[in-house]
C-alpha cells in the first residue's frame, strides 16, 4: 500500500507500507521539486495506534527535515488535522 501526501506545490511525501520478517514498516520519502530529498521509516511488530495510516512516519519525517520551514511544517500538520481530525 502506498499514498502520496501533497505538502505544497513543490513538496510531496510518498508513504509506503512494507512487510518485514517480524512485522511491517512504514517508509516516508520526501520529494522536493520532484527529486528525492529525505527518507525515514518506522517499524512495527503487531499494529499501530495511529489516527490515520502513516501518521507516525510523517511526523518523524517532518521533525528531521530541513526541506521545509517551521511555518510550512505547521501548515501541513494543520492540513492533516483538518482532514483526519487528530
Amino acid at each position: 500500500m502506498s499514498r502520496i501526501f501533497k505538502v505544497n506545490d513543490n513538496v510531496e511525501i510518498l508513504c509506503e507500507a512494507q512487510d518485514t520478517r517480524s512485522g511491517f514498516r512504514h517508509v516516508a520519502t520526501l520529494f522536493k521539486n520532484g527529486d528525492e530529498y529525505e527518507k525515514t521509516k518506522v517499524c512495527y511488530i503487531n499494529r499501530t495506534w495511529e489516527k490515520f495510516t502513516f501518521e507516525t512516519v510523517i511526523h518523524k519525517l517532518l521533525e528531521q527535515t530541513d526541506a521545509l520551514t517551521e511555518i510550512q511544517k505547521e501548515a501541513f500538520k494543520t492540513q492533516l488535522n483538518n482532514k483526519y481530525g487528530y
